[in-house]
């Protein structure tokens, strides 16, 4: 379960700075990586919690990274 957990984490941080780094968000590399590794955790714990899987590990890390960067910084943005 810990190998889980630190996989989790490696792949959240890689999503994050590649998102950063393509262009897919503007919101800068910490915060992109933070608001990866956090939708990664709540995911991992969801998934032990109650069951809750998409697939294997590694891609519900992905999947949950980046829908984590889709309704975060959206959410937060302010409309000018």
């Amino acid at each position: 379960m810990f190998p889980v957990l630190i996989g989790t984490v490696v792949i959240a941080g890689i999503v994050g700075y590649a998102s950063e780094r393509t262009g897919f968000t503007r919101n800068g590399y910490v915060a992109s990586i933070v608001i990866c590794v956090g939708g990664a955790f709540l995911f991992y714990f969801l998934r032990i919690m109650f069951g809750l899987r998409i697939g294997t590990p590694g891609i519900d890390a992905v999947l949950s990274s980046v829908g984590a960067l889709i309704i975060v910084p959206t959410h937060w943005r302010r409309r000018r």
